[in-house]
């Protein structure tokens, strides 16, 4: 039986969450895959555009409603079930949206779910971290199963552009729910590029000391057009915000470049930051398990490190 993937896709409105690439490259690894994208909003077009120059896209469908502005997982999860029957897979990011979405859908169509999918070895066979990625399980269906799951995208590179996928308008009839209701958003505003999808990182740990000390990371940031991101313990401290947590329990990220400043290393954080590609450290602590996984390492005060990279980066 041949694959048909539906992907979900993520976006704010007007443009494509990065996330959605991802999710295209790991269906691109089931072989011979045809590979839908389904845009949910209240005008669709923009999004669709460019869903459809994902190379690996065979077709997108627009689900266009009103209700559909805000993407409210009880308000998304019937419209996509009524969309899945000639589906074989239905696939989401492992985000925020997607980790909210994706468990109503499969319990909607009754079926079980994957979590963090970080390879697929068939159409029915798939690869997840446990154990904060320090064991790696192959999950199997059964292949009478509708297979719904989300992808883990610090583990797969963005599908690039040229694709030239067709753009169709889906008609949906599925009963919406009443009970939830979109009322407003409340996030932090920052002109950086955002922790999930950036190129380059620079997180703090509790060695920065206090809340204003972060500045120092900020600066050098802003420097680097970089993301800034924070161990678990400087967020427990109250030194950085929740949402800029980095881990296990935090963002799981794979920038090109991740700075890890003044954070020893737990693997709880490393769980988080694994799939990097190039990973700095800068600890005063030459035992510290950081520089067991770091490609380059400064040992040394990092209030006289970061100030000196700053003004060779500016020089």
């Amino acid at each position: 039986m041949s694959s048909k993937v539906l992907i979900v896709a993520e976006h704010d409105g007007t443009k494509l969450n990065p996330s959605t690439a991802k999710c295209v490259t790991c269906a691109r690894g089931i072989t011979g895959a045809e590979i839908t994208v389904v845009v949910c909003a209240a005008d669709a077009s923009a999004i669709a555009s460019q869903a459809a120059q994902l190379a690996g896209v065979a077709k997108v469908l627009t689900v266009e409603n009103p209700a559909n502005a805000h993407l409210l997982a009880a308000v998304l999860a019937p419209q996509i079930v009524a969309l899945a029957g000639p589906f074989t897979h239905v696939f989401g990011p492992s985000t925020t949206f997607g980790k909210d979405l994706m468990p109503r859908i499969a319990a909607l169509l009754d079926t079980a779910q994957v979590s963090d999918v970080m390879a697929t070895q068939s159409p029915t066979r798939f690869c997840r971290p446990i154990y904060a990625g320090n064991a790696i399980l192959t999950v199997e269906f059964d292949g009478a199963a509708k297979i719904v799951a989300t992808v883990r995208t610090a583990s797969f590179e963005a599908a690039p552009n040229g694709g030239s996928a067709a753009i169709e308008k889906a008609s949906v009839d599925a009963a919406l729910p009443t009970h939830t209701r979109f009322v407003a958003v409340s996030a932090a505003k920052s002109d950086r590029p955002d922790l999930q999808t950036a190129s380059r990182v620079i997180s703090g740990g509790r060695a920065l000391g206090s809340a204003d000390a972060f500045k120092i990371l900020y600066s050098l940031a802003d420097k680097l057009g970089a993301a800034v991101g924070a161990s678990r313990a400087a967020v427990d401290a109250g030194f950085a915000p929740n949402e800029l947590q980095v881990g296990q329990t935090g963002k799981i990220i794979a920038p090109e470049l991740y700075m890890a400043i003044g954070i020893s290393g737990a693997i709880q954080h490393l769980t988080g930051i694994k799939d990097a590609r190039t990973i700095v450290a800068i600890n005063k602590d030459s035992e510290a398990p950081i520089f067991e996984v770091a490609d380059f390492g400064l040992v040394g005060d990092l209030f006289q490190i970061v100030p000196e990279l700053e003004r060779l980066i500016g020089a």
